[in-house]
């Protein structure tokens, strides 16, 4: 099983992050983050207004309680001699490295060059690509999970629950597209 390291801008939005949870519980793979990690997904709701503030606190606090085993802590001098093009993300290095991740799911793929993560053993992958490798390779775990997670968006936002059309609103066109595929035969 792969242990994946996943970056803030993954965990927020909410589609992207319950897909993820959801493989994840399935024993698809291990996810693994750190304290500063949803400390940046709370900011990044905050920008939201106060209700998505308030839900993301509450996620935040259930995660914490349901998965500790995830959670990568970082010490001083964990981030010593790492560099990355953006200096504030040398910390998502540093938890993917100490927590032994196989791969980092990242929808920023400037900021995390392949050459530097190879040299830790890191692949970096697009949330798309992530979750589009587990669906083939599981289609009977992530096909239902897909589909619940855009019935549930619907019965909270009115989303449409057209599987593709969905999840390409939620920036995963390749998985919507073979979700589709799938449903359809």
């Amino acid at each position: 099983m792969t242990r994946a390291l996943l970056d803030a801008c993954v965990l927020f939005p909410s589609v992207t992050r319950e897909l993820l949870l959801g493989v994840a519980d399935a024993g698809l793979t291990q996810l693994l983050w750190s304290d500063r990690i949803l400390e940046e997904w709370l900011r990044a709701a905050v920008r939201h207004g106060p209700e998505a503030e308030f839900v993301a606190n509450g996620e935040v606090t259930l995660i914490r309680a349901l998965r500790p085993d995830a959670l990568v802590v970082l010490e001083y001098g964990d981030l010593d001699g790492l560099e990355l093009p953006d200096a504030d993300d040398i910390h998502v290095l540093a938890a993917a490295i100490k927590g032994q991740a196989d791969e980092l799911v990242t929808a920023n793929l400037k900021d995390f060059p392949t050459s530097i993560l190879g040299a830790y053993g890191i692949i970096r992958r697009d949330p798309d690509g992530f979750l589009l490798e587990m669906a083939v390779a599981h289609p009977d775990v992530v096909l239902p999970l897909a589909q619940t997670v855009a019935r549930k968006a619907a019965a909270m936002d009115g989303r449409s629950t057209e599987l593709r059309k969905f999840l390409r609103k939620s920036r995963l066109p390749r998985l919507g597209k073979y979700l589709a595929t799938l449903a359809a035969s």
